[in-house]
């Protein structure tokens, strides 16, 4: 029977705020939200902040932040809050999956800072603009050469486990 999951934040939100800034650091925003945090959680990481509290209350120290530089400080929602038992690192090991992504957003911070710049001011994106972040022509694999090794992998994975099995029955009798 799988274990009951009982939230430890019910009814909160949690922000993700991204910075990349020539101007502002993870550290300077974490300074500002604990000035105005209004009893939210706030958690400094490498790419900026997560904010957990009561959405209201989350808000309203997001736009404090977002004042300090409105196009290189962004937000996005997370899905579980922090320390949650079903994604926190300390009870699963390793990296939080998610985080892997967030390396590869932050590479596109960037691109999306100037678009807003571009749209404040009026400018229409022309095609080369549009285009100009490509990502590979087709998939590095195919979907179904990767659903092949992941088969496979599973099957020696199970393999190996069965013949240990075996061999601690030996040693054991």
């Amino acid at each position: 029977m799988p274990k009951e999951y009982n939230p430890e934040f019910v009814g909160t939100v949690t922000k993700y705020v991204f910075v990349e800034s020539p101007d502002i650091t993870p550290q300077h925003l974490s300074i500002r939200a604990y000035e105005i945090s209004q009893g939210v959680m706030i958690k400094e990481t490498c790419f900026g902040l997560q904010i957990t509290g009561m959405p209201e209350d989350v808000e309203k120290v997001i736009a404090a932040l977002r004042e300090m530089d409105p196009y290189h400080i962004l937000v996005k929602d997370r899905g579980f809050p922090p320390g949650d038992k079903r994604r926190c690192r300390a009870n699963l090991g390793g990296a939080r999956p998610g985080y892997f992504g967030h390396e590869f957003e932050m590479g596109l911070l960037r691109h999306i800072s100037k678009g807003l710049k571009a749209m404040e001011n009026g400018v229409k994106p022309d095609e080369k603009s549009v285009n100009a972040i490509t990502y590979h022509d087709k998939p590095l694999i195919d979907t179904e050469r990767l659903e092949e090794i992941a088969v496979s992998k599973s099957r020696e994975s199970a393999n190996k486990e069965a013949d240990t099995g075996a061999a601690n029955n030996r040693i054991t009798k």
